[in-house]
């Protein structure tokens, strides 16, 4: 894959962060040598957070976001205050500009907390060097440059470089569950959500790495399982499922093969696959009146058989005959107060970051609420979450405490 191919969820999110007039904006273009942010001598003129997904050397691909004034003020500086807060749980890298004959504000130190608080790797960068008398000895997490001279520019870079490089993980979505030259059958449904003329990202990551580990992968629907299962001299070693899909899958494949789902596996590669388990086992637990919240982490044009807003809250009153309410969110929407709710359910979450969807479920945790993902959810609700988790039996344990 080339580095342009790459999709915003895999990138390093780098977030810039200050006051107002700091020169977060002059900074982020002066890193990336291109105008992606509105320069201006007047206070908060970055209103909403700018992303950028770009190629920065010497890390490769990138996410780059400006952030609004942490000081802004009045009823919308609010607002802007709470998204700049909000990139928090996106960034990989914090970058806290600083106006370097102003030093540190109380706000500055404030973000610091908060950086440390989620371990959060960050620099703190002095913007506006070029106007000190004299430069002091940098540490290891500061740094004086000068956006309108460019001095210190490539050193911030560097270091930034170094930062990315020590938060690296080996990941892996499905790669250490197989040997190379075994064979694994893929189960996607087309259907109405499904993107004209491609798979979905999950898809086509699982995918790539399958290929990349060596593996020998079938991709076929659900119809046409069975014939493929027949078709094979030898088991496949895994059978990886749309969700959707699980009920008519798991009747399909023998009890010899293990059988899994891409909500199962993304949950592993980017988030938090023990609590979403042991959230699942809210769903036999819910009273009437309860309310349910439905997360997904992208937005779509919604289809009339949508599986967050119409097929889950269905299935889920027809497995717990409940009268449930159900609140809905996408995108970059999540929220803070999360006490109304007796269960959250998220998507797989294959358009958020890794930082991003660690960061909603501890969230969850936190205040002390439940929450489990699609695929989860339907597996219990088929009575199948157990096999669907045959291939991490180091977690089976969660679904008998």
């Amino acid at each position: 894959m080339s580095l342009n191919a790459t999709v915003s969820a895999e990138r390093v999110h780098i977030g810039f962060f200050g006051l107002r007039n700091a020169g977060k904006s002059s900074l982020v273009n002066a890193i990336t040598g291109q105008r992606l942010s509105v320069v201006s001598d007047v206070k908060g003129t970055t209103t909403d957070p700018v992303k950028k997904a770009m190629e920065l050397l010497p890390m490769g691909p990138v996410v780059i976001i400006d952030t609004p004034g942490i000081d802004d003020e009045g009823q919308l500086g609010e607002q802007r205050v709470a998204r700049a807060r909000q990139i928090l749980r996106q960034a990989d890298i914090a970058v806290l500009v600083v106006d370097a004959q102003k030093g540190l504000q109380a706000a500055d130190r404030e973000l610091v907390e908060l950086f440390l608080q989620r371990k959060l790797p960050y620099v703190i960068v002095y913007n506006k060097a070029d106007l000190l008398p004299q430069l002091p000895p940098e540490t290891e997490r500061e740094i004086y440059v000068s956006a309108e001279t460019g001095a210190g520019i490539h050193a911030l870079k560097e270091k930034i470089a170094a930062m990315a490089k020590a938060a690296e993980n080996d990941r892996k979505i499905v790669a250490d569950l197989i040997e190379s030259g075994d064979t694994v059958i893929l189960v996607t449904p087309i259907d109405s959500a499904a993107p004209k003329g491609r798979l979905i990202l999950p898809q086509q990551q699982t995918l790539r790495e399958l290929l990349e580990a060596g593996a020998l992968s079938m991709v076929v629907r659900e119809s046409e399982l069975e014939g493929a299962l027949a078709a094979l001299n030898v088991p496949p070693r895994l059978v990886i499922t749309d969700s959707q899909a699980f009920g008519a899958v798991s009747k399909v494949v023998p009890p010899s093969v293990e059988l899994t789902s891409f909500s199962i596996l993304f949950a592993r590669y980017k988030g938090d696959l023990a609590t979403v388990i042991g959230g699942a086992a809210k769903l036999d637990r819910l009273s009437d009146g309860d309310k349910v919240l439905i997360s997904e982490g992208c937005t779509h044009h919604r289809q009339c058989q949508d599986i967050g807003t119409v097929k889950l809250p269905g299935w889920i009153n027809d497995y717990t005959g409940k009268k449930l309410s159900f609140s809905f969110t996408s995108g970059t929407e999540f929220p803070d107060d999360l006490s109304q709710y007796a269960l959250v359910i998220h998507c797989g979450g294959c358009m958020l970051n890794e930082r991003e969807m660690k960061s909603r479920l501890e969230h969850c945790t936190e205040q002390g609420v439940p929450v489990t993902n699609y695929g989860i959810a339907i597996a219990q609700m088929h009575g199948i979450l157990k096999r669907s988790l045959e291939p991490f039996p180091d977690l089976l344990n969660i679904l008998e405490d």
